[in-house]
């Protein structure tokens, strides 16, 4: 009986007949011999007809199969050294289970609108499916690392009563008689969690209502959030890097194949090794106007330009540390020196990315952080269980939250976050 194994398994059957469920990614024949593109999800791989070698009805489908037909195709698995895969199948059967009429996607150059409209049928092609597969490696390596590091996974709510960082830029709803949120970050939720099992993290999706169209930006997407009690800033960032070193090296040393199609630089992967420079924002803004950017001034915050200018200086990502008091939520630890800056690091990607990351130590005072409240205009009322962890046995305690889909953009080298989710909620966009 021919044993039936997907694209990914090739390299275990090596001469042996074996069976693949697979669709058609593309095709070309002569007179003689089709070469059929196949990929099942696992994978692409190439699959020989050769005339000679088959029957002529197996021979006649091979060459008139339409793009992104679905087949059984039984063949014996070559080693290939020509191939990005490493391995051929030689056909000796084919088996048409769907006939495809009139694909939409064509071999061809199309708009980014028209892709977009097509997102469900655009994933399939092995660009998006490189990315997709990195994106599922950074979060097996992330459950990796915080498992073996003595976290535990906490569920933050999706509906939340009030907001981390005031309601601006939250998507509001009705939760039967009062007013709720979508949850743009569930750190609030992650400290309670921090006090009753020390060292936890979260990855879920987060909202924000931003109405922004750049190259970075979502308005829905999946934020890992870790937070740890005990944690101090200089303990924070040690975490941050660890961890970001073990997602990049853990997608280079099993996403060889998926860099390679994407054309990624894979030297400059290798490079991403803890520990990361530091820079604080006062030797940033200094830096920034030595480059020229006269426009901004201490106080401000950082734009794609600035964050990029910084980032040009190195080749790891950079930590800006101790922003300004006055650019960030009511939350944050103050600096023990200065009541100016906070106790706080966003993470900047190398190569134009951005920020990854933003984290903080956690202001542990209930007096302080009640003050902190009345300041930004907060109700006391709304985050009373948020006052409560620091009036039965507060302790110094850092988080940080990284979005995936920076992070994915990044590593994977591709331009634009719509293209690192698989079904990516823009500014103007719901459907598909």
């Amino acid at each position: 009986m021919i044993v039936k194994i997907t694209i990914s398994e090739a390299s275990k059957y090596v001469g042996q007949e074996v069976t693949i469920g697979a669709w058609i990614a593309n095709k070309r024949s002569s007179g003689k011999i089709a070469f059929l593109q196949l990929r099942d999800g696992s994978g692409f791989m190439q699959g020989v007809v050769v005339k000679a070698e088959v029957s002529e009805e197996v021979f006649q489908l091979a060459k008139s199969v339409t793009q992104e037909s679905s087949l059984y195709v039984t063949g014996i698995i070559r080693e290939d050294e020509r191939s990005p895969f490493g391995y051929e199948l030689t056909v000796t059967n084919l088996e048409l289970i769907h006939a495809s009429v009139d694909y939409p996607i064509t071999p061809k150059e199309h708009g980014t609108e028209f892709l977009m409209d097509h997102r469900h049928l655009w994933l399939r092609s092995k660009r998006q499916h490189a990315v997709m597969k990195i994106r599922n490696e950074i979060i097996r390596a992330t459950y990796e690392f915080f498992n073996e590091n003595g976290f535990t996974k906490v569920d933050p709510p999706i509906l939340t009563g009030s907001a981390p960082e005031g309601t601006t830029e939250l998507f509001h709803t009705k939760y039967f008689d009062e007013d709720a949120y979508l949850s743009q970050s569930g750190q609030l939720y992650m400290e309670a969690a921090a006090m009753a099992l020390g060292k936890v993290f979260s990855f879920g999706p987060t909202f924000r209502a931003e109405k922004s169209k750049t190259r970075r930006h979502l308005i829905e997407f999946w934020m890992i959030e870790p937070e740890m009690a005990f944690y101090e800033f200089e303990d924070n960032l040690k975490v941050q890097e660890e961890y970001v070193s073990h997602i990049v090296q853990s997608v280079v040393k099993n996403c060889s194949l998926e860099l390679k199609t994407l054309g990624r630089d894979v030297s400059k992967l290798e490079n991403i090794k803890a520990p990361f420079p530091r820079v604080t924002y006062d030797e940033a803004i200094k830096f920034l106007h030595e480059k020229g950017f006269e426009d901004i001034q201490w106080g401000d915050d950082f734009g794609a330009p600035h964050e990029t200018a910084i980032a040009e200086s190195y080749d790891k990502p950079v930590f800006i540390t101790h922003y300004p008091t006055s650019l960030k939520p009511f939350y944050m630890q103050p600096h023990p020196e200065r009541a100016d800056v906070v106790l706080c690091a966003d993470l900047i990607a190398p190569e134009g990315y951005g920020e990854i990351i933003g984290g903080s130590e956690r202001i542990h005072d209930y007096n302080l952080l009640k003050q902190r409240l009345e300041d930004h205009g907060l109700s006391s009322d709304a985050y009373k269980w948020y006052l409560e962890l620091r009036q039965y046995g507060s302790v110094p305690h850092s988080g940080f939250g990284l979005g995936l889909e920076r992070t994915v953009a990044w590593i994977s080298g591709v331009e634009h976050v719509r293209e690192t989710i698989p079904f990516p909620r823009l500014l103007n966009r719901l459907y598909p």
